[in-house]
C-alpha cells in the first residue's frame, strides 16, 4: 500500500511539473509576442495632437525632399534593412546616423533628422530590423540592431569617403543602440553620440514594464521569457545591455532624458551616465515625459545638442 501511494505522488508531482513548465512556457510564449514581435501595441499612446505648422513644414520637406535616397543593406543574418538618406547641399563632410524609438520607423524621425540637417550633417534614418521597410519577424531591443548599425557606418564611408565623421543619435530604444553600438569596435570616424531616454539593458526595462504593467514580479516571467527569446530570436535579455557596452565606451556622449518619463525611468539617466568614463555630458529635462524633451523647447534641445557637438564633431 504504501509503495502505491509513493508511486501516485510521484506521477502526481511529475503531472504537476510538467503542467507548471507547460503553463511557464505558454506565458513565456505571450509575453514574447506582446513585447518581441512587431506590432501594434496597445500600451504605446498614440500621436492624436494637433500638429503645429511649423512641425507640418518639417514632415513636408522630409517626406518631398528631392534629393532624399533610399538605402538598403543586407544584415549579417541576411535580412534586407532599409534607410533615408538626405545628403546637406553642400557636403560638410559630417554625416548624423539616426535611431528610431520601438515601433516607431525611419518616417517618424523627420523633426531630429531636420535639426542635424540644419546643422550641416548629412543625415541617414535606418528602418530598425521589424520596423517599417526592413524585413525582421522580432525586435532586438538595440542587441542585434547594434551590429545593424556598424554596417551603416560602414556604407556611409564608402558612399561619402573614408574621412567623413559620424555622429550616432538615437531615442527610446534608438538610444539603447546607439549605447550598445558605443561599446563595439568602432572606426575613428564615429566621433561623437548623443541618446535621449535610453534604457539601460532590456532586462531592466522589461522588469520594470512587467510590474508597472501587469503588477507582476521580474520572476519568473523575465526567465522564462528570455529563454523563449533566445530560442526564437538568438538572444537573452541579459545580454542586451546598454550599461556593459558604455563600459568600454571611448566616444563622447550626451545623455537627455526627461524628468517625468514614466516609460523608460527617470532612474536610468544617472546609472547610465555614471557607466563610461569617457568625455561626457548629462541634461535632466523639466516636465518632459518619455521621448518628449525635444518637444519642450525645440530650439533649446538643438542649441544644447550643437553646443556638444562642436566640441567633438571637428
Amino acid at each position: 500500500m504504501r509503495k502505491k501511494i509513493v508511486k501516485i505522488l510521484k506521477w502526481f508531482i511529475f503531472t504537476l511539473a510538467i503542467l507548471t513548465i507547460g503553463g511557464l512556457l505558454y506565458a513565456g510564449n505571450y509575453f514574447y509576442e506582446y513585447a518581441v514581435i512587431p506590432s501594434e501595441k496597445d500600451f504605446l499612446s498614440s500621436d492624436t495632437e494637433t500638429k503645429t505648422t511649423e512641425t507640418q513644414k518639417i514632415e513636408d520637406w522630409y517626406t518631398n525632399d528631392k534629393n532624399r535616397e533610399q538605402w538598403t543593406l543586407y544584415s549579417k543574418d541576411g535580412l534586407k534593412l532599409s534607410a533615408f538618406f538626405l545628403p546637406t547641399e553642400k557636403s560638410e563632410g559630417k554625416t548624423a546616423i539616426l535611431a528610431h524609438g520601438y515601433m516607431d520607423t525611419a518616417e517618424t524621425m523627420a523633426e531630429y533628422a531636420k535639426m542635424y540637417h540644419d546643422m550641416g550633417y548629412n543625415v541617414l534614418v535606418p528602418d530598425a530590423r521589424g520596423h517599417g521597410n526592413s524585413e525582421g519577424d522580432y525586435i532586438g531591443f538595440g542587441w542585434h540592431e547594434r551590429k545593424d548599425y556598424l554596417q551603416w557606418i560602414d556604407q556611409i564611408l564608402q558612399k561619402q569617403g573614408d574621412q567623413e565623421k559620424i555622429t550616432l543619435y538615437g531615442v527610446s530604444m534608438g538610444a539603447a543602440t546607439v549605447m550598445m553600438v558605443s561599446g563595439e569596435k568602432l572606426p575613428e570616424n564615429v566621433v561623437s553620440i548623443v541618446e535621449d531616454c535610453g534604457y539601460t539593458s532590456v532586462e531592466e526595462e522589461l522588469t520594470y514594464q512587467l510590474k508597472d504593467q501587469f503588477d507582476l514580479p521580474a520572476f519568473p516571467m523575465i526567465p522564462i521569457t528570455s529563454l523563449v527569446t533566445k530560442i526564437r530570436a538568438g538572444y537573452f535579455f541579459n545580454e542586451a545591455d546598454a550599461s556593459k557596452q558604455l563600459a568600454k565606451n571611448t566616444r563622447p556622449i550626451f545623455f537627455i532624458h526627461g524628468k517625468k518619463d514614466k516609460f523608460v525611468p527617470f532612474s536610468m539617466l544617472d546609472e547610465l551616465y555614471q557607466a563610461t568614463n569617457a568625455p561626457k555630458e548629462k541634461w535632466a529635462v523639466n516636465n518632459a515625459a518619455h521621448a518628449d524633451s525635444y518637444n519642450q523647447d525645440p530650439a533649446l534641445y538643438q542649441d544644447k545638442v550643437q553646443t556638444f557637438l562642436e566640441k567633438y564633431d571637428k
